[in-house]
């Protein structure tokens, strides 16, 4: 075990060591946010206000405030969201970079254990990546406390942090899986392009998954990643909506919070089922289980002692 930890500390040490490698792991969390700063937030906004304009007890009851915390926090999940993609995806470039300069034979001739190699390099992305989605959660949060646009307990704060923590593994297990394919990093930055520019829309960080249609909305919530941007979403955003749908006073029999939850997709939509907390952390769980035990046999099958 102790050359175990000595190999995940020294991919650890690599991938930090390259700052290049560290600011585009979050290129597309600053592109997100960028775009919502532009041109989101305003659309949500606009869209809510007009609801809230079209009745007069609403509007007496729903603060500008409440309306400006709900669309920064949809603002930190779409960026979270984003995040739990890429930066796994990112923090894995260190197991392709020692494939391209061989590296990898020179670990493969030593004796550890080649399940203990592909874990090792597992170990340090998973811990790069909570790290780094933890920072941006973090930043996020104090950013809307200090600009006062934030409502939110303690409880779903650690709820949240939870989650992104969840989010990390399984992303860094699946993504896992898929870079051992790669043997350069040329490849892989193309394919990272792709996938950058897709998720976004998989997840819903720029338009809500709810508007696709049925066959969309399910493709979207087969990849792990829709359903912890979905918990993550329901963690940061129900407290303000419990707040909205107490000012209300059930005047609307919670029609209101009720619409907001069904247009911003508070449930993963599968198959002409919508899915509960519960079942989303069974699925990413299963998805990680599965991938856990796909990455030690696709290393088998790739990587060679020589």
């Amino acid at each position: 075990m102790i050359k175990f930890f000595g190999l995940t500390k020294r991919n650890l040490l690599v991938f930090f060591k390259n700052r290049q490698s560290v600011i585009f792991s979050l290129m597309t969390s600053i592109i997100v946010f960028c775009l919502y700063l532009l041109f989101l937030k305003g659309t949500y906004t606009d869209a809510l206000d007009s609801v809230v304009a079209s009745n007069e007890f609403l509007k007496t009851m729903v603060t500008s405030n409440d309306i400006d915390a709900y669309a920064n926090l949809v603002m930190l999940v779409g960026v979270l969201g984003s995040a739990m993609i890429t930066v796994p995806f990112y923090c894995l470039t260190t197991a392709v970079r020692d494939r391209e300069f061989k590296v990898d034979y020179d670990i493969a001739a030593t004796p550890i254990k080649r399940w203990q190699i592909v874990l090792s390099y597992f170990v340090s992305a998973a811990l790069s990546s909570i790290l780094m989605t933890g920072i941006i959660l973090t930043a996020g949060l104090l950013i809307l406390k200090l600009t006062g646009g934030l409502c939110i307990t303690a409880k779903s704060v650690a709820s949240a942090y939870g989650i992104v923590a969840l989010g990390s593994v399984s992303g860094t297990a699946l993504f896992m899986v898929v870079v051992l394919m790669f043997k350069n990093t040329s490849a892989l930055g193309a394919f990272f392009g792709i996938l950058s520019a897709a998720a976004g829309f998989v997840i819903g960080a720029y338009i809500p998954v709810s508007q696709f249609s049925e066959s969309i909305r399910t493709f979207c919530n087969i990849f792990p990643a829709s359903h912890i941007t979905t918990l993550i979403r329901n963690a940061l955003l129900n407290d303000v909506l419990a707040k909205m749908d107490t000012q209300i006073g059930g005047y609307d029999n919670g029609l209101f919070v009720g619409s907001i939850k069904e247009l911003f997709s508070f449930k993963a939509f599968m198959f002409g089922k919508d899915l509960e907390i519960r079942h989303m952390l069974v699925y990413v769980c299963t998805w990680l289980a599965v991938s856990l035990i796909l990455m030690i046999f696709v290393y088998t099958k790739t990587y060679k002692r020589r």
